[in-house]
């Protein structure tokens, strides 16, 4: 969302040291980002064994299987009083640093990244900062119906969802729980012979809220991997998710009746976070963004929240550009005021970049969210932007960032219930721009939600390597903190056929 290039940004000098020597620790975030090779987003040994934290990791390891994620280490860094930043509990805030090292960042286009998939090397840059994009191709679906997947026997829940089947012509599929139905052979076998003989194109899958977790996730895409031979998804998915039965009601009626925004209609903003005076990926992000959206002529307005560790860093200059700052004491955004307040509301297209958790994305609160969202279109990469009611995997102590794991509502079902049409977001640890890009541009050049969805999921089904009919998670897989197929765990709620916006790119 920028034009040219970031005003300069400074680098901190970090200095690792033995024995009872004091030493500047880097960020946990840091040492991930600057030792993970393979960008599987958690070291190995082999990947430190020649750096200065090679002795550190059997600590970090102690589990001994051979991977360490940032949850290890924020864990042991706990035992010693330090923060997840490297700074002490009893430290005073970080002073700015000083200009004696300095790094341009670069704004480019977006057909200047590079697009990746499990045969592309990614440079450290590229890693570091997600200056990548997720390769993704087209895959046709095989049939040509609607279908509605769900585990909901309760009328209210079910009537708007014989609404949407009969305004598609569709079909209705019922199961008694969608969250166990991976543990139950025969009821998948079942399910899976009904769904090859709706010959769909559309799958709607309307889980209760209860259901909708991790493994029921990668159960979906089992079945909708098998529906014919090749290993990929061979409908275009979706979620129908609501809070209640008249919130489901009202997602069901928007898509019904929604018509794609047009270039001249749409609205877009962006909301990005600087959590540190070297952290800028989600800045750049957005500038990337605006520039891309100033090439079709239309402006993308910018909030940017920065957190109290980024005091000194860059700015981004421009009409409608907000830089907002948080402090200790109050580390979220929890309204947004005045001329920001009203772009916002206004805005029917929200792209949000930076650390999330539950109820929290890019330092700001749920309680932000605009009570009315009737129409609007929100993409966030934040981690636990989607976050489950009910989880199947182990609880985490932290997110990235340090940001505590609090028991709230995730952001995007916040959005949906109250009034948004369709939302993007992730159950657990995102990677951001690299995946939610892949979705924004499918909607640009005029393609449905479930066709991105679709292209989103096999795109990592390709990079990951992972076999599509073998997903779901087994016990000692559900008590690590991440998991193989966790890059798999993205939630892109609204109905599958509805085309979120007029073609804008070919």
């Amino acid at each position: 969302m920028m034009f040219n290039r970031i005003p300069q940004v400074f680098l901190i000098a970090v200095i690792w040291c033995g024995g009872t020597q004091a030493a500047e620790l880097p960020s946990v975030e840091k040492l991930i980002q600057d030792h993970d090779t393979n960008g599987d987003g958690k070291l190995q040994a082999n990947e430190v064994k020649q750096s200065s934290i090679a002795r550190q990791f059997p600590r970090w390891d102690v589990d001994g299987d051979g991977y360490v994620n940032d949850s290890d280490i924020i864990k042991f860094r706990a035992k010693f009083g330090i923060r997840a930043d490297g700074s002490k509990v009893t430290d005073s805030p970080r002073k700015p640093a000083t200009p004696s090292a300095i790094k341009m960042l670069p704004i480019p286009a977006v057909n200047e990244l590079q697009r990746a998939d499990s045969t592309t090397t990614l440079s450290p840059s590229e890693r570091k900062n997600s200056a990548y994009i997720l390769k993704t191709v087209r895959h046709q679906a095989g049939g040509n119906r609607y279908v509605v997947l769900t585990d909901y026997h309760e009328s209210e829940y079910l009537k708007p969802l014989h609404r949407l089947v009969k305004h598609y012509d569709g079909v209705l599929l019922e199961v008694d729980d969608l969250a166990t139905l991976h543990l139950d052979r025969s009821k998948t076998n079942a399910l899976l012979a009904n769904l090859r003989s709706s010959k769909p194109k559309y799958v709607a899958i309307a889980p209760r809220l209860k259901s909708l977790r991790e493994n029921m996730l990668l159960h979906v895409w089992e079945l909708l991997a098998q529906i014919d031979k090749d290993p990929q998804l061979d409908a275009y998915p979706g979620f129908l998710v609501a809070s209640t039965a008249d919130g489901l009601a009202r997602l069901v009626d928007q898509s019904i009746h929604y018509v794609p925004r047009s270039k001249e209609l749409l609205k877009a903003m962006a909301i990005s976070q600087v959590s540190s005076q070297t952290e800028l990926r989600s800045l750049q992000k957005a500038a990337i963004l605006r520039r891309q959206f100033a090439d079709h002529g239309l402006q993308m307005p910018i909030a940017a929240v920065y957190t109290p560790r980024a005091v000194g860093a860059p700015k981004l200059n421009g009409d409608q550009v907000w830089n907002l700052v948080t402090t200790n004491k109050d580390r979220f955004v929890r309204s947004f005021d005045d001329e920001l307040g009203r772009t916002l509301q206004a805005a029917n297209l929200v792209v949000m970049h930076g650390h999330g958790s539950p109820g929290m994305s890019c330092s700001v609160d749920i309680s932000a969210i605009p009570e009315d969202c009737r129409g609007k279109l929100l993409l966030t990469g934040s981690c636990f932007s989607a976050s489950p009611l009910k989880s199947d995997m182990a609880p985490m102590r932290e997110a990235p960032g340090g940001y505590a794991m609090t028991n709230k509502d995730a952001f995007v079902l916040r959005a949906i219930d109250s009034g948004a049409v369709a939302t993007y977001g992730h159950m657990r640890l995102s990677q951001g721009f690299p995946h939610l890009y892949t979705v924004l541009e499918s909607w640009m050049r005029g393609e449905t939600i479930g066709q991105s969805y679709q292209q989103l999921i096999n795109g990592l089904l390709e990079k990951s390597r992972l076999d599509s009919r073998a997903l779901v998670m087994n016990a000692k897989a559900l008590k690590g903190k991440r998991s193989k197929q966790g890059v798999l765990l993205y939630v892109l709620i609204g109905d599958p056929a509805l085309q979120p916006l007029v073609k804008m790119l070919d």
